[in-house]
Protein backbone atom coordinates (compact mmCIF):
# COMPACT_ATOMS: atom_id res chain seq x y z
CA UNK A 1 0.00 0.00 0.00
CA UNK A 2 1.11 3.53 -0.72
CA UNK A 3 1.81 5.87 2.42
CA UNK A 4 1.15 9.51 2.30
CA UNK A 5 3.47 11.62 0.69
CA UNK A 6 4.59 15.63 -0.20
CA UNK A 7 3.59 16.96 -3.50
CA UNK A 8 7.17 19.11 -3.38
CA UNK A 9 10.13 19.05 -1.08
CA UNK A 10 11.18 21.42 1.50
CA UNK A 11 14.76 23.96 -0.17
CA UNK A 12 17.92 24.25 1.82
CA UNK A 13 19.86 26.65 -0.30
CA UNK A 14 23.56 26.85 0.41
CA UNK A 15 26.28 29.35 -0.36
CA UNK A 16 29.23 28.41 -1.03
CA UNK A 17 32.87 28.11 -2.78
CA UNK A 18 34.56 25.58 -4.43
CA UNK A 19 37.47 26.74 -2.77
CA UNK A 20 36.19 27.10 0.90
CA UNK A 21 37.17 24.29 3.05
CA UNK A 22 34.21 25.12 5.86
CA UNK A 23 31.92 24.81 2.69
CA UNK A 24 33.35 20.99 2.31
CA UNK A 25 33.33 20.77 5.79
CA UNK A 26 29.53 22.16 6.07
CA UNK A 27 28.46 19.92 3.24
CA UNK A 28 29.51 17.39 4.65
CA UNK A 29 27.61 18.23 8.59
CA UNK A 30 24.45 19.18 6.87
CA UNK A 31 24.51 15.69 5.35
CA UNK A 32 24.87 13.82 8.34
CA UNK A 33 22.04 16.27 10.17
CA UNK A 34 19.51 14.63 6.73
CA UNK A 35 20.95 11.39 7.57
CA UNK A 36 19.45 11.84 11.16
CA UNK A 37 16.25 13.20 9.74
CA UNK A 38 13.41 10.68 9.34
CA UNK A 39 11.46 13.19 6.55
CA UNK A 40 14.50 13.81 4.35
CA UNK A 41 13.20 12.43 1.46
CA UNK A 42 11.16 15.58 1.26
CA UNK A 43 13.93 17.69 1.96
CA UNK A 44 15.80 19.51 -0.98
CA UNK A 45 19.89 20.37 -1.53
CA UNK A 46 20.09 24.10 -3.66
CA UNK A 47 23.54 24.88 -4.53
CA UNK A 48 24.15 28.75 -4.82
CA UNK A 49 27.09 30.64 -6.12
CA UNK A 50 29.72 32.51 -4.64
CA UNK A 51 33.06 33.55 -4.97
CA UNK A 52 35.55 34.15 -2.57
CA UNK A 53 38.02 35.86 -4.57
CA UNK A 54 35.81 36.96 -8.38
CA UNK A 55 39.13 38.66 -8.89
CA UNK A 56 41.40 36.22 -9.62
CA UNK A 57 41.71 36.18 -13.17
CA UNK A 58 41.08 32.82 -15.43
CA UNK A 59 44.44 30.92 -16.28
CA UNK A 60 46.07 32.42 -12.83
CA UNK A 61 46.64 29.48 -10.32
CA UNK A 62 48.33 29.21 -7.20
CA UNK A 63 50.07 25.82 -6.94
CA UNK A 64 48.72 25.28 -3.39
CA UNK A 65 46.60 27.06 -0.71
CA UNK A 66 49.56 28.16 1.29
CA UNK A 67 51.21 30.26 -1.89
CA UNK A 68 47.60 31.51 -1.82
CA UNK A 69 47.33 32.79 1.64
CA UNK A 70 50.94 34.09 1.80
CA UNK A 71 50.39 36.37 -1.00
CA UNK A 72 47.11 37.45 -0.43
CA UNK A 73 47.26 38.01 3.02
CA UNK A 74 51.10 39.27 3.22
CA UNK A 75 52.12 36.72 5.55
CA UNK A 76 54.80 33.81 5.35
CA UNK A 77 54.51 30.90 3.98
CA UNK A 78 54.87 29.20 7.48
CA UNK A 79 51.80 31.31 9.02
CA UNK A 80 49.82 29.94 6.48
CA UNK A 81 50.43 26.51 7.21
CA UNK A 82 49.75 26.85 10.92
CA UNK A 83 46.36 28.64 9.81
CA UNK A 84 45.13 25.63 8.00
CA UNK A 85 45.91 23.37 10.16
CA UNK A 86 43.53 23.03 13.00
CA UNK A 87 41.11 23.40 9.63
CA UNK A 88 42.20 20.25 8.32
CA UNK A 89 41.78 18.43 11.08
CA UNK A 90 38.41 19.57 11.51
CA UNK A 91 38.04 18.20 8.08
CA UNK A 92 38.87 14.96 9.25
CA UNK A 93 36.17 14.97 11.95
CA UNK A 94 33.82 15.60 9.23
CA UNK A 95 35.14 13.13 6.78
CA UNK A 96 36.56 14.93 4.09
CA UNK A 97 40.47 15.09 3.20
CA UNK A 98 41.59 18.47 3.04
CA UNK A 99 45.53 18.71 1.45
CA UNK A 100 45.96 22.48 1.40
CA UNK A 101 49.68 21.33 0.48
CA UNK A 102 47.95 19.45 -3.17
CA UNK A 103 45.19 22.22 -3.50
CA UNK A 104 45.51 24.87 -6.28
CA UNK A 105 43.69 27.36 -5.80
CA UNK A 106 42.37 28.99 -9.58
CA UNK A 107 38.99 31.26 -10.27
CA UNK A 108 35.65 29.07 -9.62
CA UNK A 109 33.22 30.62 -12.04
CA UNK A 110 33.54 27.67 -14.77
CA UNK A 111 33.16 25.27 -12.39
CA UNK A 112 29.93 27.17 -10.53
CA UNK A 113 28.33 27.18 -13.96
CA UNK A 114 29.10 23.41 -14.22
CA UNK A 115 27.22 22.74 -10.95
CA UNK A 116 24.41 24.78 -12.72
CA UNK A 117 24.32 22.72 -15.53
CA UNK A 118 24.69 19.11 -13.03
CA UNK A 119 21.58 20.35 -10.98
CA UNK A 120 19.44 20.93 -13.98
CA UNK A 121 19.31 17.27 -14.33
CA UNK A 122 19.79 16.45 -10.78
CA UNK A 123 23.46 15.44 -10.71
CA UNK A 124 23.85 18.86 -8.85
CA UNK A 125 25.08 17.21 -5.33
CA UNK A 126 26.71 14.71 -7.08
CA UNK A 127 29.00 17.52 -8.91
CA UNK A 128 29.86 19.50 -6.16
CA UNK A 129 30.92 17.01 -4.23
CA UNK A 130 33.07 15.77 -6.92
CA UNK A 131 34.61 19.33 -7.22
CA UNK A 132 35.27 19.84 -3.67
CA UNK A 133 37.13 16.09 -3.73
CA UNK A 134 39.24 17.31 -6.81
CA UNK A 135 40.37 20.43 -5.03
CA UNK A 136 40.98 19.21 -1.71
CA UNK A 137 41.77 15.88 -2.29
CA UNK A 138 43.42 15.23 -5.36
CA UNK A 139 44.97 18.68 -6.46
CA UNK A 140 43.29 18.84 -9.58
CA UNK A 141 42.88 22.51 -11.13
CA UNK A 142 39.18 22.64 -11.30
CA UNK A 143 39.90 25.64 -13.51
CA UNK A 144 41.42 23.50 -16.10
CA UNK A 145 38.22 22.42 -19.13
CA UNK A 146 39.65 19.19 -18.74
CA UNK A 147 39.44 18.19 -14.95
CA UNK A 148 35.60 19.57 -15.30
CA UNK A 149 34.76 17.55 -17.94
CA UNK A 150 36.51 14.51 -16.40
CA UNK A 151 34.23 15.58 -13.20
CA UNK A 152 30.99 15.57 -15.38
CA UNK A 153 31.33 12.40 -17.27
CA UNK A 154 31.77 10.62 -13.84
CA UNK A 155 28.89 11.94 -12.17
CA UNK A 156 26.85 10.95 -15.69
CA UNK A 157 26.49 14.04 -17.54
CA UNK A 158 27.04 14.38 -21.05
CA UNK A 159 30.19 14.99 -22.12
CA UNK A 160 28.86 16.98 -25.27
CA UNK A 161 26.71 19.25 -23.13
CA UNK A 162 29.70 19.74 -20.79
CA UNK A 163 31.63 21.43 -23.64
CA UNK A 164 29.37 23.04 -25.24
CA UNK A 165 28.75 24.64 -21.28
CA UNK A 166 32.40 25.21 -20.84
CA UNK A 167 32.85 26.82 -25.05
CA UNK A 168 29.65 29.32 -24.05
CA UNK A 169 28.34 31.48 -21.50
CA UNK A 170 25.41 29.07 -20.18
CA UNK A 171 24.51 28.98 -16.81
CA UNK A 172 26.51 32.69 -16.78
CA UNK A 173 23.83 34.81 -15.75
CA UNK A 174 22.41 31.72 -13.22
CA UNK A 175 25.47 32.26 -11.17
CA UNK A 176 25.69 36.23 -11.43
CA UNK A 177 22.23 36.09 -10.07
CA UNK A 178 23.00 34.06 -7.41
CA UNK A 179 25.90 36.20 -6.37
CA UNK A 180 23.67 38.89 -6.39
CA UNK A 181 21.36 37.16 -4.18
CA UNK A 182 23.94 36.85 -1.77
CA UNK A 183 24.54 40.73 -1.35
CA UNK A 184 20.66 41.38 -1.33
CA UNK A 185 20.45 39.11 1.91
CA UNK A 186 23.20 40.53 3.41
CA UNK A 187 25.61 37.16 2.87
CA UNK A 188 29.26 38.27 3.54
CA UNK A 189 31.07 34.78 4.28
CA UNK A 190 30.35 31.21 3.45
CA UNK A 191 29.22 28.44 3.53
CA UNK A 192 25.46 29.92 3.71
CA UNK A 193 22.52 27.69 4.35
CA UNK A 194 18.96 28.66 4.07
CA UNK A 195 16.25 26.67 5.09
CA UNK A 196 12.77 27.47 3.61
CA UNK A 197 13.98 31.16 3.08
CA UNK A 198 12.53 31.68 7.69
CA UNK A 199 15.68 30.29 9.13
CA UNK A 200 19.48 30.07 8.28
CA UNK A 201 22.75 28.86 9.49
CA UNK A 202 25.92 30.85 8.53
CA UNK A 203 29.17 28.38 8.69
CA UNK A 204 30.08 24.98 9.12
CA UNK A 205 28.21 24.11 12.05
CA UNK A 206 27.77 20.89 13.78
CA UNK A 207 25.53 18.61 12.52
CA UNK A 208 23.34 18.71 15.78
CA UNK A 209 22.79 22.63 14.99
CA UNK A 210 21.85 22.01 11.07
CA UNK A 211 19.68 18.96 12.51
CA UNK A 212 17.97 21.49 15.26
CA UNK A 213 17.73 24.03 12.52
CA UNK A 214 16.00 21.33 9.56
CA UNK A 215 13.19 20.15 12.55
CA UNK A 216 12.35 23.54 12.68
CA UNK A 217 12.37 24.76 9.43
CA UNK A 218 10.36 22.06 8.39
CA UNK A 219 7.73 21.89 10.37
CA UNK A 220 6.68 24.94 9.77
CA UNK A 221 7.23 23.68 5.79
CA UNK A 222 4.93 21.10 6.70
CA UNK A 223 1.68 23.11 8.10
CA UNK A 224 1.72 24.55 4.89
CA UNK A 225 2.57 21.22 2.69
CA UNK A 226 0.40 18.35 4.36
CA UNK A 227 1.00 14.87 3.29
CA UNK A 228 -1.75 14.29 0.82
CA UNK A 229 -2.81 10.11 0.44
CA UNK A 230 -2.18 9.05 -3.25
CA UNK A 231 -5.41 7.90 -5.30
CA UNK A 232 -4.23 4.53 -6.66
CA UNK A 233 -6.15 2.28 -8.66
CA UNK A 234 -4.94 -1.12 -7.79
CA UNK A 235 -4.08 -3.67 -10.81
CA UNK A 236 -2.49 -7.19 -10.76
CA UNK A 237 1.05 -6.52 -9.51
CA UNK A 238 4.53 -8.71 -7.90
CA UNK A 239 5.81 -7.39 -4.67
CA UNK A 240 9.25 -7.76 -3.43
CA UNK A 241 8.79 -10.90 -1.40
CA UNK A 242 7.55 -12.89 -4.63
CA UNK A 243 3.72 -12.74 -4.03
CA UNK A 244 1.76 -11.89 -7.22
CA UNK A 245 -1.62 -11.24 -7.57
Amino acid sequence: MFKPGYLCQMKIEVWSDIVCPFCYIGKHNVEAALARFSESDAVELEWKSFQLDPELPKGVTYADTYQYLAQRKGIRIAQAREMTADVALSGKKAGVELNFERAIVANTWDAHRLIHLAQSVNRGNIVKEALFRAHFTDGKDISDYDTLIAVAKDAGLAEAAARTMLDSDLFAHEVTQDIQEARNLGIRGVPFFVFNRQYAVSGAQPPEVFLQTLQKAFAAWRIENPKVPLDVTDGPSCSPNGNCD
